[in-house]
């Protein structure tokens, strides 16, 4: 008989990035995610993991961005064969997350080993992770694809079912089942929950039942505009930028953002309210990002749906140009103005995003539109911050630009739906808050006390908590 279970939190405790929950139940060992850390933790990524990864049973992966899945294959690389859990567009979107965060961790280690070796000191640079035969190899670890409200049985005493966090193509949260002393207990990993209006993929799921819930805060403090009114911002910065003579650079998740900015210009286009212009999706990972998402139309929500059942393709006009190659890409730079450059990384701390903004940056007549979040330590936190200069390639780069900084594409739920959701759970019994900085779970703490009235407790990294 089970007489308890134990919940360790390596990563993502009182901070962002990084997520990875340690569930130890009997003998068995079951990881909730395995991110990598970003931003100013990203040093964090070379240390040991806090546990064995031979011992590790499953993984349960709630969706692909980086920051849950990043170091699955130094998981794997450090001993982990066990089986990993996920939904089937999880799965089809991690294989080019993690080839593209394989191919980009060579690339930087290449540029700043040369600086190095010119210094004399070439032992300071860190190789990458893993490659890409590791990324291969953990692939192979995929092994249990759920849908949504599909029970799998693990042991007799523990069963796992998928639910619809509405974050992006996929993700999940997860409701695990325990029998402790002959009880059944249910507990709840949010992973990254999102909004209940979404332009592509179907809403956040609701659901009653769930004593110990474990959530993100990522957004805890502060209550997002409504899509309506954002899109409505969002186009009157496409406007005054246009009307100024410049170009506009978004920094674009490759991961769900990406796909909700085509759509929404596709829309705008259909509707007459996009100036003449070229947009550029200047990302490989965003372009067979999108190639995944037309693989899984029944993840839409009923909108979007419908466009793919006439026969419209939601995130392709005629402005619309696909640059895969380097050439391509560096060929943009020689438009002054009546661009939209939507590149990658999303924080701009690497990737094409990172050469835009070195040739518009110190442009007035120019913009930079962030439509997502920025961890601290990153390149994009600093410009949105108000940094009158910032450094890139080694140069010192005027920000003299137009900053925009429109949250209402945010994926990540804002503090009412977060509430929202919390409340739902009828038999709730503590509330344990990951994924976040330190002063949002502050102030999400306090208002789960005055709003809720539910116990709640911000997570540590490391600490043990029992669930009996």
């Amino acid at each position: 008989m089970i007489d308890k279970a134990v919940v360790r939190s390596f990563g993502a405790a009182q901070t962002v990035t990084g997520s990875c929950h340690l569930l130890e139940v009997g003998s068995l060992k079951i990881l909730i995610d395995c991110g990598m850390f970003q931003g100013h933790d990203e040093k964090l990524n070379y240390e040991d993991f806090g546990f064995n990864p031979k011992d590790i049973d499953y993984l349960i992966v709630t969706h692909a961005h980086i920051d849950h899945i990043g170091r699955i294959p130094l998981l794997v690389k450090k001993g982990f064969r066990g089986k990993i859990v996920s939904t089937a567009p999880t799965r089809s979107i991690a294989r080019v997350m993690l080839l593209d965060a394989a191919k980009v961790m060579e690339e930087e280690y290449r540029v700043q080993y040369r600086k190095a070796l010119r210094r004399g000191h070439p032992e300071a640079v860190k190789p990458p992770l893993y490659d890409e035969d590791d990324v291969y190899e953990a692939m192979e670890h995929f092994r249990i694809v759920l849908d949504y409200h599909q029970p799998y049985e693990i042991t007799d005493y523990l069963r796992i079912t998928f639910k619809n966090a509405g974050h992006i193509l996929g993700s999940a949260y997860v409701e695990i089942e325990i029998k402790i002393n002959n009880r059944w207990k249910t507990l709840i990993f949010s992973g990254d929950l999102g909004m209940t209006d979404r332009l592509i993929i179907k809403p956040l799921e609701f659901q009653k039942n769930g004593q110990i819930i474990f959530t993100e805060s990522t957004y805890g403090n502060r209550r997002h505009k409504s899509l309506k009114e954002t899109i409505k911002e969002f186009r009157q910065a496409i406007e005054d930028s246009f009307s100024d003579g410049g170009n506009i650079v978004i920094p674009t998740f490759a991961l769900e953002r990406a796909q909700e900015i085509l759509y929404v210009l596709r829309h705008m286009y259909d509707r007459g309210e996009l100036p003449k212009c070229k947009v550029f999706l200047d990302s490989p990972l965003a372009i067979s990002a999108t190639k995944i998402f037309l693989q899984y139309p029944e993840y839409f929500n009923e909108a979007t749906k419908k466009m793919v059942q006439e026969g419209k393709n939601p995130f392709i006009f005629p402005y619309v140009h696909f640059t895969t190659t380097v050439e391509e890409s560096k060929s943009i730079n020689a438009i002054d103005s009546g661009a939209i450059i939507l590149a990658g990384s999303g924080m701009c701390t690497g990737g094409r995003i990172k050469h835009h903004l070195k040739h518009n940056l110190w442009r007035p007549e120019s913009s930079v539109i962030f439509v997502g979040y920025q961890a601290k330590g990153t390149l994009g936190r600093a410009i949105v911050d108000g940094a009158r200069t910032v450094r890139i390639y080694g140069e010192e780069i005027a920000v003299k630009a137009k900053i925009y900084t429109i949250n209402g594409f945010s994926s990540h739920a804002d503090k009412p739906v977060l509430l929202q959701w919390l409340k739902n759970f009828e038999d709730k019994e503590t509330v344990y808050i990951v994924h976040g900085e330190p002063e949002v779970m502050e102030v999400f703490r306090n208002n789960l006390t005055e709003e809720l009235s539910v116990k709640s407790h911000i997570v540590k990294k490391g600490e043990a908590i029992y669930i009996t």
